[in-house]
């Protein structure tokens, strides 16, 4: 399965739980995750979409280190499963 099919996928599943799930583009910063989950409730989990298999890269990997330390919620999805774990 294609990482953008994931994505595509974690959109919809996010949205029929009445959330909205926005693509995260950061101009200046490299590395920053694919998305925003906003979730019913006030939780807020940020996304790294993956295909089957791949691994964030180091620069990544620091970003989420990042902003787990300010306590933000991250997760990397590489499958269907990872999607109906958030």
């Amino acid at each position: 399965m294609r990482e953008s099919k994931l994505e595509r996928d974690l959109v919809k599943a996010i949205r029929e739980r009445g959330g909205k799930c926005w693509k995260w583009v950061s101009p200046g910063t490299a590395g920053v995750p694919d998305r925003l989950c906003f979730l019913p409730g006030g939780r807020l989990v940020i996304v790294e979409m993956k295909a089957p298999g791949e691994q964030p890269r180091p620069l990544q990997l620091k970003r989420h280190r990042e902003l787990q330390d300010l306590g933000f919620e991250v997760r990397v999805i590489d499958s269907e499963a990872g999607i109906h774990e958030i």
